[in-house]
């Protein structure tokens, strides 16, 4: 009885994968100051400089000056940065998450 409640954990994972996701980039900003700095210049820089939304979501032909340009660049960066620290977040958070897992089952 007690395994049958774990055997469908693959598809509870995958089910709930968007919450559990959001609920850890949270958990990040929380712990990480820098990573939470990123994040903050990160959708400032949205905000004030709506012609990013424009060239990664819009169609057709774009033109940036040079200094538009800068700043696409620096944004992107800050994305390549905040992207890898979610996914190293994300996978020491499910090595913290498999040992409690094995734990709980008795595995370990």
């Amino acid at each position: 009885m007690k395994n049958e409640m774990f055997t469908d954990l693959p598809r509870r994972i995958e089910e709930g994968f968007p919450e559990m996701e959001n609920e850890m980039l949270m958990e990040l900003r929380r712990k990480d100051d820098e990573y939470a700095q990123i994040h903050k210049y990160f959708y400032s820089l949205q905000e004030q400089h709506p012609f990013i939304l424009e060239v990664l979501e819009g169609k057709g032909k774009t033109s940036l000056t040079e200094e538009e340009h800068d700043i696409l660049l620096e944004y992107l960066d800050l994305y390549r940065k905040m992207d890898e620290r979610e996914r190293i977040h994300i996978y020491f958070r499910g090595h913290t998450d498999a040992l409690a897992y094995l734990k709980r089952i008795g595995v370990v």
